[in-house]
C-alpha cells in the first residue's frame, strides 16, 4: 500500500511558495519593463508588417507599348505670331514633318500670356500658288504709301482699307510688287477715292514705318491686311479688327478678291467668297497646346516660323517662351501620381521636369538666338503586387534637361533635342498588406467599412 506522503509528491500543483506571491517594489519595477519592450517588440514587428518594400532594376526596353511616343506640351510664346508659328518633327531615321495641325491648337496671347477665349484657326502654313508673270521695276504707282500718321487718318475715312506690308528685301515682296501695284491702280479707277471711296489699296515699307508694322504684328512679308472700319470692332489697344488674306497674288486674283470685299451683297453672302481671309492676330504672342507622336529614336520637337510665301527677318524673330507642361508617355491622372509618389518618394520627380520655367531671350543685347533643351528620357514602369487582386503597371517617362542658348546665322527657333534610353528602370512594389494599406487610408478620410 502507497502512503500517503509518496502520493502528494505525484501532485504537479503544489502550493506557491509564499515569497513569491507577496508584491514587492522590485516585482512591480520588474512587470513595467517587461511589458514596455512587450510593446516596443510588438510595434517594430507591426511597423515591419505594415512597411512597403521596394526592389529596382535596369533593363532592355521591350516594352508592349508600341514604336512611337507621345508628347504633350503646352508652351506660350510672348513674341511669336499664331499666323506663321509652326510645330515640326525630325528624328535619326529621316523622318521630317512639317507644320502639324491635327493635334495641335493655337491661341493668340498678349505680354502677360493671357489668351483670348477664340482658338487662332491652325491650318496649312499658306502656300501661294500664283504671282504675277513678271517684275516691273517701272510698274505705276497706284497704291498709296503709309506711315503712322496717315495709316490713322486713312482708316478712318474709308469703310475698307487693304494694306501691302512688305520689306524691300523681301523676295516675295518683290514679286508681288508689279501685281499690287496694277491691282490698286484697277480698283482706284473703278472705286474712285473721292467719289466713291468705299475700298483703297495702301502699301506700308517695314523697314522704314518699323513702329507701325510692329503695333499691327507684322511679322511675315509680304503680309497683306483687311481693316474694315464700318465693323468698328476693336481690339484692347484700340485697333479696328482685321483680317489677313492668303490667296493668289496675281493681278487677276486680286482685283477680284477686292471686288468681293467691296461687293453691296449683305454679309452673310460675303462669307464663301472670302474663305481664302481668315482673321489675324491681335495680339503678337501665341499659345501652343497639344501632342504629337514621335518614334523612339533620337530626334527634335522644333517650334519655328514658317511659311512658303512669306520672308522673315531673323534679327526681329524672338523665340522667348515659357513651358506651361512637357511631358512624355501617357498622361498618368493626379490620384495615382499622387499615390506612387507616396509609396515611392523618388518617382514623378522628373516627368514634367520643365513645367513651369521660363527661357527668355532679351533681344535688345542678342538676335538671331535658337533656345535649345536637350532631354534625356528614360521610361519608368512600376509594378503594383497586391495580395489578393494580382497586380497593376503604372508606367511613365521621365526625362533630365539641360537649356541653352544659341546665337546662328539662321532663322532662330526653340528646339527640343530628345534622346531616349534603351534601358527602363523597373520597380516593384511589394505590398502583401495592400488591403491594410486601404483599410487605414479609409479609415483616415473617415469612411466607414
Amino acid at each position: 500500500m502507497i502512503s500517503s506522503s509518496k502520493f502528494k509528491a505525484i501532485d504537479f500543483y503544489r502550493k506557491i511558495p509564499r515569497d513569491l506571491t507577496e508584491a514587492s517594489v522590485s516585482g512591480a519595477w520588474l512587470s513595467i519593463a517587461a511589458a514596455l519592450a512587450m510593446i516596443f517588440l510588438f510595434g517594430m514587428e507591426l511597423n515591419k508588417y505594415l512597411t512597403v518594400s521596394t526592389s529596382t532594376s535596369i533593363i532592355i526596353d521591350n516594352s508592349s507599348d508600341g514604336d512611337f511616343l507621345r508628347i504633350d506640351f503646352n508652351i506660350s510664346f510672348p513674341a511669336l505670331s499664331c499666323e506663321f508659328a509652326s510645330v515640326d518633327v525630325s528624328d535619326a531615321l529621316g523622318t521630317n514633318r512639317l507644320n502639324i495641325t491635327k493635334t495641335i491648337r493655337k491661341f493668340s496671347i498678349d505680354p502677360q500670356l493671357r489668351h483670348k477665349a477664340i482658338e487662332f484657326h491652325s491650318e496649312p502654313v499658306p502656300h501661294v500658288s500664283q504671282h504675277g508673270d513678271e517684275v516691273d521695276d517701272e510698274a505705276v504707282e497706284g497704291s498709296v504709301s503709309l506711315n503712322s500718321d496717315s495709316f490713322a487718318k486713312l482708316s478712318q475715312e474709308h469703310p475698307i482699307l487693304v494694306v501691302n506690308f512688305f520689306a524691300p528685301w523681301c523676295y516675295w515682296s518683290t514679286r508681288l510688287r508689279s501685281s499690287w501695284e496694277k491691282a490698286a491702280k484697277i480698283i482706284k479707277e473703278r472705286y474712285d477715292p473721292d467719289k466713291d471711296g468705299r475700298i483703297i489699296l495702301a502699301k506700308v515699307d517695314c523697314t522704314e514705318a518699323v513702329d507701325l508694322c510692329k503695333r499691327h504684328h507684322v511679322q511675315g512679308y509680304p503680309s497683306i491686311r483687311i481693316f474694315r472700319k464700318g465693323s468698328d470692332l476693336r481690339d484692347d489697344d484700340g485697333h479696328h479688327e482685321h483680317e489677313s488674306y492668303y490667296g493668289d497674288r496675281d493681278t487677276d486674283s486680286l482685283v477680284k478678291a477686292m471686288e468681293e470685299l467691296v461687293s453691296p451683297t449683305p454679309l452673310e453672302n460675303q462669307k464663301p467668297a472670302l474663305e481664302k481671309n481668315r482673321p489675324a492676330p491681335l495680339t503678337g504672342g501665341c499659345r501652343i497646346e497639344g501632342y504629337v507622336r514621335v518614334k523612339k529614336v533620337p530626334g527634335n520637337l522644333i517650334i519655328s516660323s514658317r511659311s512658303g510665301a512669306h520672308s522673315f527677318d531673323s534679327s526681329q524673330m524672338n523665340m522667348s517662351h515659357v513651358i506651361g507642361h512637357l511631358s512624355f508617355g501617357k498622361i498618368i491622372s493626379p490620384r495615382v501620381l499622387s499615390d506612387v509618389k507616396r509609396l515611392i518618394p523618388y518617382l514623378g520627380r522628373s516627368h514634367d521636369k520643365l513645367n513651369g520655367r521660363s527661357f527668355i531671350n532679351h533681344q535688345d543685347l542678342d538676335a538671331n538666338v535658337t533656345i535649345e533643351h536637350y532631354l534625356q528620357v528614360v521610361k519608368t514602369e512600376v509594378v503594383t503586387v497586391k495580395s489578393s487582386h494580382g497586380s497593376s503597371l503604372i508606367e511613365q517617362y521621365e526625362y533630365t534637361a539641360h537649356s541653352s542658348l544659341a546665337q546662328s546665322v539662321n532663322m532662330p527657333v526653340a528646339k527640343f533635342h530628345f534622346e531616349l534610353s534603351p534601358m527602363q528602370v523597373a520597380g516593384i512594389l511589394d505590398s502583401i498588406l495592400y488591403n491594410t494599406i486601404r483599410l487605414m487610408k479609409k479609415m483616415e478620410i473617415g469612411k466607414n467599412i
